[in-house]
């Protein structure tokens, strides 16, 4: 249950003891040689030191918990790091900065910039292995979402024109490709292309070959589908949507979840950041409510992601909004 008088929400002492119990549960670990010897790390107090810093007696350098995280060198009270954290974290189809910008009592500029950083949090490593294996089904499928920033290609790949100056059908939007392993994880790509070598090439690095794979019929899986165990399509153009166990409807409810909440709640997405927006939705499927994970767990999870990613701007215009 979120209760927004916790004081890790208001008062940042507590929000970084809350911080130290996720990164240190068994004491301070200096982020800069890696020393987690209680006995040569000295916790500095004075008036002119801010609470929560540490010395390593190793390398001889200080730090606090926040080094070598998102949050490090920010100048916003660390309760609004978290509370901006989990109101991420538990809004099913996103925060948007204006919301964050109102809710936190800080510039519209800020909150965008701790969304990026959040959501840079929530990337995934990737390294749980390959989804899917013997006996475990993989959904695949491509979604196009919004229009490529440059000018629209005027010919096909068949040296043919395009109809309606090149803006009908995918030719100059932006295709995602998402993988689906039923009752698991989700991971989803930006592909300047969708073409058969970039989607197999997302398969083969992404799904265990012993695995099931559902598609619909488009041609980009169709020799790939070849190299896995086994592979079953239904026939879109047909009317075909399911025929029993073989559908693609989980890895197109994916899809509708992030399509609503780019249109509702972000309405506007910069190309260059496409790929945190889709590492923002595939966070939250991954610890969805349906794998018994709560609001609270999510954001602890989101909150120990932090470590090892940092994500600064040197442009700070408005044009860097975009």
């Amino acid at each position: 249950m979120f209760d927004l008088t916790n004081e890790i929400y208001t008062d940042a002492d507590k929000a970084r003891e809350h911080l130290e119990a996720i990164h240190w549960p068994h004491g301070p670990i200096c982020p800069h040689c890696g020393n987690a010897d209680p006995e040569r790390i000295t916790k500095l107090a004075g008036k002119s030191t801010r609470p929560g810093v540490h010395k390593c007696n190793e390398c001889r350098k200080p730090f606090s918990v926040t080094v070598g995280t998102v949050f490090e060198r920010s100048k916003i009270p660390l309760n609004k790091w978290v509370l901006a954290a989990h109101l991420m974290a538990a809004s099913k189809k996103g925060m948007s900065a204006h919301q964050l910008h109102r809710m936190l009592g800080v510039t519209y500029k800020t909150a965008w910039f701790m969304a990026h950083r959040i959501r840079e949090a929530m990337t995934e490593d990737d390294t749980s292995g390959p989804l899917g294996g013997d006996g475990k089904t993989v959904e695949v499928d491509e979604t196009y979402f919004g229009k490529k920033e440059g000018p629209a290609p005027t010919m096909t790949t068949r040296g043919q024109p395009f109809a309606k100056k090149g803006r009908s059908g995918p030719s100059h939007k932006r295709a995602v490709v998402a993988l689906v392993e039923r009752g698991g994880h989700v991971r989803m790509f930006y592909v300047q292309k969708a073409n058969a070598a970039e989607v197999r090439d997302i398969m083969v690095r992404n799904i265990d070959r012993k695995s099931g794979l559902y598609t619909d019929e488009s041609r980009l899986y169709t020799e790939t589908g070849k190299e896995f165990g086994s592979h079953e399509t239904v026939r879109h153009s047909a009317g075909e949507y399911a025929r029993g166990a073989v559908h693609t409807n989980t890895v197109e409810n994916v899809f509708s979840v992030f399509k609503r909440g780019m249109r509702g709640i972000y309405q506007h997405c910069g190309e260059a950041h496409l790929h945190r927006y889709l590492a923002e939705f595939g966070f939250r499927y991954n610890r969805r409510a349906a794998l018994k994970v709560s609001d609270n767990e999510r954001a602890a999870d989101l909150l120990a992601m932090a470590r090892g990613k940092r994500l600064t701007y040197r442009r700070t215009d408005e044009a860097a909004l975009a």
